[in-house]
């Protein structure tokens, strides 16, 4: 066996825990310090109580918090994307049914939706606001989620 290639064994080592409590045992070290032992670890002492040596604990309520932050984020954006105070410029609809709209005064979404309220007449007696851009119109305000009024016809007295 080669000579000085093994540490020093101390045969009276002491052992330290963060509760208090100490022992000794051999050990290479002479102080060694534990966070937890016998005595105060849960699965000996039967209380319920986390121990977070490696900030794990810490870690997951941090990605939690995150998550719900992100799902309230979403939420919002939703939201927004729905307002009635959504200008119609957002919709895309091109240029000239913006055009009329803006010229009509209707500036927003939420205006529209009133003028839809009354029925289809309502934008189609704004001057240069055809059926075409009607549909386009409809079509944008489903795509981005807005519930449109749906009129329905009285039937005739024959």
């Amino acid at each position: 066996m080669k000579e000085d290639i093994h540490p020093k064994f101390f045969p009276a080592a002491t052992v330290v825990c963060a509760c208090g409590n100490s022992w000794t045992t051999g050990s290479t070290v002479e102080m060694i310090h534990t966070d937890v032992c016998s005595k105060c670890h849960p699965f000996y002492t039967g209380e319920q109580r986390i121990i977070d040596t490696e900030g794990q604990v810490d870690r997951f309520y941090k990605r939690l918090q995150a998550r719900e932050e992100f799902l309230l984020e979403v939420e919002a954006r939703d939201l927004a994307r729905i307002s009635p105070e959504l200008p119609i410029s957002e919709l895309e609809l091109g240029t000239r049914p913006e055009a009329t709209l803006t010229k009509a005064g209707i500036e927003t979404v939420g205006q529209v939706l009133d003028l839809l309220s009354e029925g289809d007449n309502a934008l189609l007696a704004i001057d240069g606001f055809g059926r075409k851009s009607l549909a386009i119109l409809k079509r944008s305000m489903r795509r981005r989620g807005f519930e449109l009024p749906e009129i329905i016809p009285k039937p005739q007295a024959t």
